[in-house]
């Protein structure tokens, strides 16, 4: 079951003014689930967005950047589960394509103006005629408080539906977040997560929505790893309906910007934490923090070798305060370092100092608190005022069970 996260309900997920949403059951890989997800935006709207760097990006990947720097805005988005149309070459290209002419016609809108999406196994083509078979129904039930069902349409080894809803003044109007992800294991993002999509009714102005969400996502979604696979997929988005009647936000100087980002930057963060404490099989939520580097390069180099070691999250899963390992990791992250200065604690357990095992470390309280849900290990360097923070978790039997059947 997953780490201390639980599901959202329908009540704590906040309409956002200018956004609607609709669902159907296409039947895409398994029967009687929802899996297709229409958002249509107002036309006001901004949308920013952020892709994975996999070399063998995903169609919907090429096609929605295609439509992104076509300049025509953005009116809907169209998302699809169980199948990921990535590896799938032209008819994968032409499959998202046409997908996104048949929602155009659905709303009246150009094909340009709508951004395709897909998640699930690579390499198998796309359903397109259950997919267009399944679009009315997505448009026939659009509705602004669909946000609950949503997030399930978008889940794949998803055990819990990721969504949350926030609320801040800004200018004296309340202005809304929600936000939805899915993600559980192929988690190692170098942009943001398999498929994560941000919401305000604020106003923000393009270039300025754009720099919100690349410091949302180096702040969140780019801190998180679950297996060291980053997706063909990865595609994380930020829409600004401008349907608050808030002031907009046209510049990165002030208050307002300054408050936004704040909050987007939480939804983001807790939707990327999230899908940590949900990955395939995870039993413990490590946070990983590395301080005292001289740059945040280096402190992260560091908390990555930490987070992705499958021996350092075998003896999580294992309760076993091998921590030998993670000294381990930290020696071989690249960095050069001079271990005498080095100090690593395990919550608030000291455990190696002077290059080796700490003088008033016990085994009984490592053990205590590799016994824990969640877990901090945290890296002194000693060397700088650098700091960074990453979240990962344990490996256990089930995450091999999960991806040795994914597709059957």
């Amino acid at each position: 079951m997953p780490v201390n996260l639980f599901a959202p309900t329908p009540a704590s997920l906040l309409p956002v003014k200018g956004i609607r949403l609709g669902t159907a059951e296409a039947n895409i890989k398994k029967p009687n689930r929802k899996d297709l997800l229409v958002m249509q935006l107002s036309p006001q709207s901004t949308v920013a967005g952020v892709f994975t760097q996999n070399c063998f990006c995903a169609a919907p990947v090429i096609v929605t950047r295609e439509h992104l720097a076509s300049g025509k805005g953005v009116l809907a988005l169209v998302i699809n589960t169980g199948n990921a149309n990535a590896g799938t070459g032209d008819l994968g290209l032409a499959a998202a394509r046409a997908t996104c002419m048949e929602v155009s016609r659905l709303l009246g809108c150009e094909p340009e103006q709508v951004l395709p999406f897909s998640t699930g196994v690579i390499m198998e083509v796309l359903p397109l005629e259950r997919i267009v078979d399944g679009l009315p129904a997505c448009v026939a039930n659009l509705a602004a408080d669909n946000w609950f069902d949503a997030a399930h349409a978008i889940m794949t080894t998803d055990i819990v539906a990721k969504a949350v809803s926030r609320q801040i003044l800004l200018g004296g109007v309340t202005v809304t977040i929600t936000g939805i992800a899915k993600g559980s294991g192929m988690i190692h993002p170098n942009m943001a997560t398999m498929l994560g999509y941000i919401a305000t009714d604020a106003a923000v102005a393009q270039p300025v929505l754009q720099q919100m969400l690349i410091h949302a996502s180096d702040a969140s979604f780019n801190c998180i790893t679950v297996d060291g696979d980053t997706s063909t997929n990865d595609s994380l988005m930020l829409i600004a309906s401008g349907a608050s009647g808030a002031p907009a936000v046209t510049g990165v100087d002030s208050a307002e910007f300054a408050q936004l980002q704040a909050a987007v930057t939480e939804v983001a963060t807790l939707l990327a934490q999230a899908i940590v404490r949900d990955g395939e099989g995870a039993t413990k939520f490590i946070t990983v923090r590395v301080e005292g580097g001289t740059s945040v390069a280096e402190c992260k180099q560091i908390a990555y070798a930490v987070a992705r070691s499958p021996l350092v999250k075998t003896a999580f899963f294992a309760s076993d305060p091998n921590l030998g390992r993670i000294l381990a990791a930290i020696g071989y992250a690249g960095v050069q370092l001079d271990v005498q200065y080095l100090k690593l604690y395990l919550d608030d357990v000291l455990v190696a100092e002077h290059g080796g095992r700490a003088a008033s470390y016990r085994e009984e309280d490592g053990q205590r608190v590799m016994q824990q849900g969640d877990i901090t290990v945290r890296v002194v360097l000693e060397r700088g005022t650098a700091v960074t923070t990453v979240w990962t978790c344990d490996f256990s039997y089930d995450y091999v069970k999960i991806n040795a059947s994914y597709r059957s």
